[in-house]
């Protein structure tokens, strides 16, 4: 009696079962975060947003600025077959990137609103920038959540397919995200 076969096919059932519970987690959290940012947009205006929370956006822009860095490396090394060095860069961009995602919230919560001047002329430039910085970040995550756990489960081909979306999108975010903030930092009323 070959009990190998038998091993094998239950690992592939529970493989499968493990790959579908976490691309629902995936899928659950990134909806939860997606809805908490869109409720957060309507927040009316907080009357005093405390010290401590006027730094945040200097913060996130550096949290965002150390993960665009991150992801180069990420590259470099990834191309240079230097799987672990990769990996656990990988998972520090995904650290700082959980820490900016908490700390926008945070910040937000307040109902801080800032308005490019409508007199600039780099005007149309900032909302170009800042509205596909939105609608991709909109996305990013769970392409990035999907990406890091292909890698971290070794699923090397999935990893891969996901990554060509994933990777220049996560990086445009990164980088935008610290313009978008440069250009309206001087407009800050608090």
């Amino acid at each position: 009696m070959n009990t190998s076969g038998n091993f094998s096919d239950i690992n592939k059932v529970k493989s499968v079962a493990e790959d579908k519970f976490y691309k629902r987690l995936i899928y659950i959290v990134s909806a939860i975060v997606f809805t908490l940012i869109l409720v957060l947009s309507q927040v009316p205006k907080s009357e005093n947003v405390p010290h401590w929370a006027r730094m945040l956006p200097a913060m996130n822009a550096f949290l965002n600025g150390a993960t665009f860095v991150l992801l180069l490396f990420s590259l470099y090394f990834i191309k240079r077959k230097e799987i672990i060095i990769h990996r656990n860069i990988n998972l520090t961009a995904g650290i700082l990137s959980t820490i900016f995602l908490l700390s926008y919230v945070t910040f937000h919560s307040f109902g801080v609103e800032t308005k490019f001047p409508s007199d600039n002329p780099m005007r149309p430039w900032y909302l170009l920038i800042l509205i596909t910085h939105i609608i991709l970040a909109a996305t990013v995550l769970p392409l990035v959540l999907l990406s890091l756990y292909r890698g971290l489960t070794m699923q090397v081909e999935k990893h891969k397919k996901i990554v060509r979306w994933s990777y220049p999108i996560w990086l445009y975010v990164t980088l935008s995200g610290v313009i978008v903030y440069l250009m309206i930092s001087p407009y800050y009323s608090f």
